[in-house]
């Protein structure tokens, strides 16, 4: 068995040998009966075997038993067994499979040929014995094996049907009878085993048998390999010798990713040598073999002579190969190769050997990623007297900055796998000591050691590490970070025992990591006492660089020996910055005595050849001549938390007087944040501590998962999504029937009618249900379908209707849990809703208790409703331990479908007229969706909005321009091939004759076609206005449903005047016809129709309300009226927190909504900025935490105020000047702000922190302001993974803060670049107002922009809401692009420092002339400074789209220092694979392209790595990037060039804070008139 012999006749059928080939099925030496009936095939001899003994009692007779494996402890086992999958496992396998019991009933399931036998495909798949065990295909030869896995076709399907592809799942297969191994002709092997009933080709095992697998699979292979090399047919020869066949293998398969790096891929195959030859030898009875006979050719017979002695020789590490085909059941062994048997523990032994040598190799494979060589084994440890020389004198750590306990930090700690510990920078630092001596990071292994005889201890400022910064050559002093700044902002923090460190290098970037038990650092630039400790480090790893190098340039590697390399070290120049000495004597020490460095260098590059070369085994024997230490390198274990005896914690106090600092909060906020997190207990963390995974199955999972992906390039959907409880879900509204109903009796009115619904039905005031009363305004519990909790629902009204039922008009309540807030919610609240319906009053339960409350607002009443909250909160806790009901309160409407919670208008609900809110609100959606043409074919409804002859309309642009291309795939260039929406003037409409019904899909419209700027020429759209259409002769018909929104077309004089670069207007303006045939423009007529002019901004305002898609469009105000609100006194105060250079109020304040009073910010150079932008505002540099404590106790409110002793006494240190400027509550009407995510994205373990680690988040100040202030509005801001970071705790508890408050909340992203930019910034938003305010709508985004919709999850995931819609189909203006925004900017160079420069040139774009504004002279339009190499490699990158590192030729260049270095950066080709192809990295922009985000430290090999200007070899100014935010010209920053970027990457786009601003001036404007 399991050879490739084959027979005449196969289960009753006659067989060809062709198809037999062709297949690949090996037929069975002798056949059982099957007790399934197959067809009958007459005059077919058949051969029969004897059947094994039935491991159970059983009378059944041999010809209709199958052999099966135990049910209960196999397939009920395979069932019924938990697996624990990952979560991206089990996200993304959502299929059901069809289980069956039986093996025959699946195949009749499953089409597929059937004749001879039936043939199917077999994925997720076990091989397992009759106890369940999976075992591996070897086990065949010793025992019983069943199979468990799903049933395919065996006709693949194409790649449309591959999803709907399911198949059936089969847990009952009989005993297997049978391999074999085909695709010999194809260049592939293909598993085959066949039961009783079918052959299946094994296509793909389950993920947890994979390792089992996979020595089978490698020796398919390598018969497949074998075979291609020898068979005349598939182009081998026959005659090679044995040398040229393994080593013709060792090529071939090397790069097989199951083969165990490091094993002797040659020794491997040798092993294999009498399976291979047994396999190939059965080939030679298939009769249409046209090769020479297998068995003769003397290369395949030295192979199985060469297997032989390698099996007695145990050479290998495989003890004694597989040598002897398999055998099932009792039958005759073939075997031409052995004539000896083995008996049955000698088959055992020898294939559990195999096996156990095979996963032996799998795991070195692993552990040779981490390094290659002895040094993966053995550490030797330099000798610290041998370096003393190249270090300064002993120095102690000094410093005067209070630093916090890294354990506090990270106090949140649970055992974790190193590689899974938060990861972030550490700058200004320096190592030491327990005795507070500096100490060399040297002398710290570069692995975990056992019995390590050193301990090092560091210093330093953490921040959050945003993945740019590197060091490159020729920059002196500077490691990662790219900047020359001392003081970071970040945490100062003392670490805890340094336990590894690592290098990670290119050609010209070196940057080193440290690892503690609490968290990764990358480090940045030492401190300046530690510099000179750091620099031979530096040094040295720079000479490791320098040595693969010479190494490389070698067209072999072992040319040249540990010698020869010290020779040519010794003749460097003493430019190079891997000078040592022109003495071969002094380099070969410091080579030897540093050679930890330099050996670990090499570990980790990933060419096998450079690691292996003689250089590195002469430098190990160097080291061991001088009797280093050596050390074992253990495993990394899993951590446990320890005390931290790092000297910095015996002097004195440890808290931070930087970011560190818990936020001053008051108690309420105090009070919503501590009780959740000291409450909290996440379920992750359960389900972890009952499963543990080995890590060699762990490792075997994440490598198939990068092979079955490897060359997918799968975009993940932009959606954030919060994670609530598995167990919420949104009541269905259904009403389950009670199956006993109460008697009539037991139900009736109280009193008489009190008036008729508008359908005439009698109304009531109240009812009795079973001796409770129902009444208006009550809440009543019914039966819920989908949940074991009664939904709750507010009545409306009670009626009765005209066949005498009673019902309750009833409006749906949520418990908190089922909204957006998930498990933060009170148990005790609940929400109102929209979904209302008719209950019949004997579906009621019972009545609920649910107070409808409403409190007083503003900050004066404060600590009346703290003292109200306090009682009720004892109330209801009394109430729950004497088992008492619970009493529920209402404050607020929910309502998903527009991402928003909204104050109760008390004053409708519960009047009990037969009028209801919520069906009001149906009603108008119903009839904003109904369409209506007029009489006279005039006019038409649609979608809410009446459209008229004459009028302008948008048309969706793939209606016009269907076959052009539409967009690119390089990034910054997303937006190229968009278009705006088709401007078309309505001219005919016409209905089908024969419809009774019209509907916008069967109604057409004629419609004239005005063409765009775009449309004629890019270099046209450039220079023209971004407002401007063209008249044409054009006319189109399309129907009603092409139309998108409805605009207009004016002469320009009639537009009003605007200087944002945010346009809110659908209003366009025509001066020119347009001919598309010969590309021509002239004047228009002067009797062409146009959209009339407006005389008044209140008359625009109506216009644009009844727009479509300006309905939710601001009132237009024109300038002057602008600076008229400016001067009055009804802007709102206000107060701007973590303000940085003033982006938002910026924004805000010309939106004519608001005025910035006072500000905060806590860096000096963004708050110098905010000043000379802001003027007129009160700027505080300073703490929050403080300014805020200062605040309280100022007015006298230090009982409500929890704060730091720290807070308390910089707060009573300020000026009594300050203080007194300080604002007051009363005086705030707005207050919006940033808070820094630094500690969401830096310190990535907060999903699991405990209340200590949360107080030092700013939110929660920010929070305890506005909880203070009270002010009218509030405005957040903050990054897009704020809504789902942390599965969504720190967003729900943000917005359950403000609810508690009282305020109304609404939600959502938006894309900064659909508001007028040329950069993709997605940024999330909350918006608050008080209760008896008008809560501001979203802006509209006006421009295309190649982004989806942005849409935040609610309720697990059952639905969804997006602030805004995606406009990549189409908005009403075109993407402003890069050329648009700087493209009127006058060249500068590399390193540009000239502060003040000329225009030059006039704007040309519609944006240049708004950004540029009346600015005269340019500012800070100067440029970071490269080192040589990256001005070299910028010269070299193309000057086309999309070109980046990958345009780089693969050849060396000469610095000035003689070096020659490699153009390419090594780490870059080397990781692409990993790392999406890195691309972007040292990328040029797309003139007709877009910016990325802007980041706080643009540079080629950074985040955002696509910073190269796209004409000239330089990295974008600050002036660039400062316009890509959509900063005008003459708005000033601070401090060094460093500072700038920073500011500008950390501020909010002022066009989209423009956008913002005057839906808040909307919502202030509709409040007053409703006042009115």
């Amino acid at each position: 068995m399991g050879t490739a012999k084959l027979l005449d006749s196969e289960e009753g059928g006659a067989v060809k040998p062709a198809e037999m080939k062709k297949k690949g099925k090996q037929a069975k030496p002798t056949t059982e009966t099957s007790d399934v009936t197959m067809e009958d095939k007459p005059n077919v001899p058949t051969k029969t075997k004897p059947k094994r003994e039935r491991s159970s009692n059983t009378t059944d007779p041999p010809q209709v038993s199958r052999k099966m494996p135990k049910r209960a402890a196999s397939c009920t086992d395979f069932k019924t067994k938990p697996v624990r999958l990952s979560e991206k496992s089990s996200t993304i396998e959502n299929k059901k499979v069809k289980i069956v019991e039986e093996e025959i009933a699946a195949l009749s399931i499953v089409p597929g040929p059937d004749d001879p036998r039936p043939n199917r495909r077999l994925t997720d798949f076990i091989l397992h014995d009759e106890n369940g065990n999976p075992q591996p295909v070897e086990m065949l030869e010793v025992n019983d094996l069943y199979i468990s896995g799903q049933i395919l076709p065996l006709e693949k399907t194409s790649e449309k049907e591959k999803e709907k592809e399911i198949g059936v799942r089969c847990e009952g297969f009989g005993r297997i009878e049978d391999w074999s191994i085909s695709g010999y002709e194809d260049g592939s092997p293909v598993i085959w085993v066949s039961t009783e009933l079918a052959d299946y080709d094994c296509v793909k095992p389950s993920g947890t048998y994979r390792k089992l697998f996979g020595l089978f699979q490698e020796k398919a292979n390598a018969c497949i390999q074998v075979y291609k090399r020898l068979s005349k047919s598939s182009g081998g020869n026959p005659d090679l010798s044995l040398d040229e066949l393994l080593a013709s293998l060792v090529r071939s398969m090397s790069g097989s990713k199951n083969f165990p790096h490091g094993a002797s891929i040659r020794d491997l195959i040798v092993s294999w040598g009498s399976f291979i030859f047994d396999q190939l030898v059965s080939l030679d009875e298939v009769p249409e073999n046209a090769d020479r006979a297998f068995v003769d050719l003397p290369v395949l017979c030295a192979l199985r002579d060469e297997s032989k002695k390698h099996e007695s020789n145990a050479s290998m590490c495989f003890d004694t190969p597989m040598n002897a085909v398999l055998k099932i059941g009792d039958g005759e062994k073939v075997n031409k190769s052995n004539n000896v048997d083995e008996d049955e523990d000698m088959k055992l032994a020898r294939v559990l050997q195999e096996n156990e040598n095979w996963q032996a190799l799998k795991q070195k494979k692993r552990r040779g990623r981490q390094g290659g060589g002895s040094s993966s084994k053995i550490y030797i440890q330099i000798n610290e007297d041998e370096i003393a020389n190249d270090y300064p004198l002993p120095d102690y750590y000094k410093t005067d900055v209070q630093e916090s306990d890294e354990y506090l930090i990270f106090d949140d700690f649970e055992t974790v796998d190193p590689d899974q510990l938060p990861r972030s920078m550490l700058h200004n630092w320096s190592l030491y000591n327990c005795d507070s001596r500096l100490i060399s990071l040297e002398l710290l292994p570069m692995k975990p050691c056992a019995d390590i005889d050193v301990t090092v201890f560091g210093s330093g400022v953490m921040t959050a590490d945003d993945g740019s910064g590197f060091c490159f050559d020729g920059e002196t002093g500077g490691s990662s970070g790219s900047n020359g700044q001392q003081n970071e902002d970040g945490i100062p923090i003392y670490l805890s025992a340094i336990k590894e460190w690592m290098i990670e290098f290119g050609s010209s970037m070196v940057f080193i990591s440290i690892r503690t038990d609490m968290a990764w650092y990358r480090l940045g630039r030492p401190s300046k006492q530690y510099a000179p400790w750091y620099q031979t480090v530096l040094k040295t790893a720079r000479l490791a660089i320098a040595i693969i190098t010479l190494l490389k340039e070698q067209t072999r590697a072992s040319k040249l020996s540990f010698s020869e390399v010290i020779k040519r070290l010794s003749e460097f120049d003493k430019n190079n910055p891997a000078h040592i000495s022109s003495n071969p004597a002094n380099v070969e020490r410091y080579v030897v005595v540093h050679g930890q460095i330099i050996l670990q260098q090499f570990a980790e590059f990933p060419d096998d050849t450079i690691r292996k070369c003689a250089f590195v085994s002469g430098l190990e024997d160097k080291m061991e001549e001088r009797h280093h230490t050596k050390w074992t390198v253990k495993k990394k274990a899993i951590l446990t938390k320890a005390e931290n005896l790092n000297p910095r914690a015996a002097m004195g106090p440890v808290v931070s007087k930087r970011k560190a600092m818990p936020a001053t909060t008051t108690r309420l906020i105090n009070r919503i944040w501590g009780e959740y997190y000291s409450n909290y207990s996440p379920e992750e963390a359960k389900e972890g501590d009952s499963v543990i995974l080995k890590e060699e199955e762990d490792d075997q999972e994440q490598e198939q998962e990068q092979e079955d992906n490897e060359n997918e390039d799968v975009e993940e959907p932009e959606v954030e999504t919060i994670v609530l409880p598995q167990e919420t879900e949104k009541p269905d509204s259904g009403i389950k029937q009670k199956k006993n109903k109460p008697s009539k009796t037991e139900i009736s009115w109280v009193g008489n009618p009190i008036g008729k619904t508008p359908g005439g039905k009698s109304l009531y005031k109240s009812a009795v249900i079973r001796g409770e009363v129902v009444a208006l305004g009550g809440s009543v519990a019914v039966e819920n379908l989908k949940s074991d909790e009664d939904s709750i629902y507010y009545v409306e009204y009670l009626f009765e209707d005209f066949d005498s039922r009673m019902f309750a008009h009833g409006r749906l309540m949520l418990r908190g849990k089922e909204t957006v807030l998930g498990d933060i919610a009170s148990e005790r609240e609940v929400f109102l809703t929209n979904e209302c319906l008719d209950i019949e009053l004997d579906d009621v339960i019972q009545p609920v208790m649910v107070q409808i409350r409403t409190l007083p607002w503003g900050h004066q009443h404060r600590k009346a409703n703290a003292t109200f909250d306090k009682n009720d909160r004892a109330k209801a806790e009394e109430r729950k331990s004497k088992n008492l009901p619970v009493e529920y309160y209402c404050k607020s409407l929910y309502w998903p479908e527009r991402g928003a919670f909204f104050s109760l208008q008390s004053d409708k609900m519960g009047v009990g007229n037969g009028m209801c809110d919520s069906c009001g609100i149906m009603e108008s959606e119903r009839k904003k969706e109904a369409f209506e043409v007029n009489k006279l074919k005039t006019g038409f409804m649609y979608m809410g909005t009446k459209y008229d002859v004459d009028d302008f309309v948008y048309m969706g642009p793939h209606h016009f321009d269907s076959d052009e291309k539409w967009n690119e795939t390089h990034k910054g260039g997303r937006n190229v091939g968009l278009k705006a929406f088709v401007i078309c003037q309505l001219m005919e409409i016409e209905s089908p004759k024969n419809s009774k019904l019209d509907n916008p899909n069967s109604v057409m419209v004629q419609v004239r076609r005005f063409y765009r700027p775009e449309d004629v020429s890019l270099d046209k759209a450039y220079r023209s206005d971004i407002q401007e259409v063209y008249y044409s002769e054009e006319v189109v018909k399309l129907s009603v449903s092409s139309i998108e929104g409805k605009c207009e077309v004016r002469r320009k004089k009639d537009l009003s005047s605007q200087d944002s670069t945010y346009i809110f207007d659908h209003v366009f303006f025509c001066e020119r016809l347009y001919d598309p045939i010969k590309g021509s423009l002239k004047q228009i007529p002067v009797n062409i129709k146009l959209s009339p002019p407006k005389e008044t901004a209140a008359n625009e305002a109506a216009i644009r309300k009844r727009k479509g898609k300006s309905k939710e469009g601001e009132s237009d105000v024109d300038k002057t009226e602008n600076n008229e609100n400016s001067a009055s006194k009804n802007l709102l105060a206000t107060l701007d927190i973590f303000a940085g250079c003033g982006g938002l109020s910026e924004g805000l304040t010309k939106a004519g909504a608001c005025v910035t009073k006072w500000a905060i910010e806590y860096e000096e150079p963004a708050g110098d900025a905010f000043r000379l932008n802001h003027p007129e505002a009160l700027a505080f540099v300073h703490n929050c935490n403080v300014i805020l404590r200062a605040i309280m106790t100022a007015c006298g409110d230090v009982d409500d105020c929890i704060s730091t002793t720290e807070a308390d006494e910089q707060a009573a240190k300020l000026d009594e000047s300050m203080i007194k400027n300080l604002p007051r509550p009363g005086q705030v009407d707005f207050i919006n702000g940033g808070p820094p995510c630094q500690g969401f994205s830096g310190m990535n373990r907060f999903n699991t922190s405990t209340w200590s680690k949360v107080q030092c988040e700013m939110i929660l100040a920010f929070l305890s302001f506005a909880e203070y202030f009270r002010p009218k509005y509030f405005l957040l801001e903050n990054v897009r993974n704020f809504v789902s970071f942390n599965k969504g705790q720190t967003f729900r508890l943000t917005l359950a803060s403000l609810l508690e408050m009282g305020y109304q909340v609404r939600f959502g992203i938006l894309e900064a670049g659909a508001f007028g930019v040329s950069q993709s910034r997605k940024r999330a938003f909350i918006w608050a107002a008080a209760p008896d305010q008008t809560l501001p709508e979203w802006p509209e985004p006006m421009h295309v922009f190649a982004s989806p919709q942005l849409k935040v999850s609610l309720n697990n995931g059952n639905s969804q809401y997006a602030a805004a819609r995606s406009t990549a189909s189409g908005a009403p203006f075109r993407a402003i692009t890069v050329r648009d925004t700087i493209g009127d900017l006058p060249p500068v160079g590399n390193g540009a420092s000239n502060q003040t420069l000329d225009y030059k040139n006039d704007p040309i774009s519609w944006f240049q002339k708004r950004i540029r504004g009346v600015t005269s002279v340019l500012t800070d339009h100067i440029s970071k400074e490269m080192n040589e190499l990256n001005v070299i490699r910028c010269q070299r990158i193309p000057k086309r789209p999309g070109a980046d590192w990958r345009d780089l030729p693969a050849e060396k260049v000469k610095l000035s220092s003689g070096q020659m270095v490699d153009l390419i950066p090594w780490c870059l080709p080397n990781t692409a694979k990993r790392h999406n192809q890195w691309k972007g990295l040292f990328g040029r922009l797309d003139w007709e392209g877009n910016f990325p985000t802007s980041i706080t430290d643009p540079q080629p090999m950074g985040k955002v790595g696509m910073c190269f200007h796209p004409d000239q070899d330089r990295i974008l100014t600050v002036r660039e990037c400062a316009r890509s935010q959509g900063f005008h010209d003459g708005y000033k920053f601070s401090g060094n060039i460093i500072h700038k970027h920073k500011q500008i990457g950390n501020a909010v786009p002022p066009p989209l804070a423009y956008a913002l601003g005057r839906k808040l001036k909307e919502a202030v404007e509709v409040k007053k008139m409703s006042s009115k």
